[in-house]
């Protein structure tokens, strides 16, 4: 029996193509994040009293801890190909009682509508860089 070598050469292929691609779509999960802080710190900007709740709201890349009582979640790693944007650490604790209120303080969202807003733009900016990365890296042997 033969070896196809076409047959050994797709499958190194198929086999690199998903380090490949997390690695290409990284920077894309990264600006996206940065875009989406930018825009919960714009929200948050009605809020102000001191600044620490807009200077806690951090982008924190894949396979390091979020700080510690952030919002949503708490401290936790964050999972390979993923960034997580969060709001609040061990000094400012109460990013959601800014965004959902009190019985004495009426809410004023500003994390949430940012996600909501910037969601298509994200996706869409993510799916191209997979297919980017699929396309360039694919072609690879």
């Amino acid at each position: 029996m033969t070896k196809n070598n076409g047959l050994a050469s797709l499958n190194r292929r198929m086999k690199a193509i998903p380090k490949a691609v997390k690695e290409a779509v990284q920077p894309a999960l990264l600006k996206a994040g940065a875009e989406l802080a930018g825009d919960m710190k714009h929200l948050a900007e009605r809020s102000r009293d001191t600044g620490d709740l807009i200077d806690s709201i951090t982008v924190t890349p894949a396979g390091q801890r979020t700080p510690p009582y952030s919002q949503p979640g708490g401290e936790q790693v964050v999972p390979e190909n993923a960034v997580m944007v969060t709001a609040g650490n061990t000094s400012v604790r109460y990013a959601h009682l800014v965004e959902y209120g009190t019985t004495k303080a009426e809410a004023q969202p500003f994390f949430w509508p940012a996600v909501r807003l910037n969601r298509k733009k994200i996706t869409g900016r993510i799916k191209r860089a997979v297919s980017k990365a699929v396309k360039t890296r694919g072609n690879m042997t």
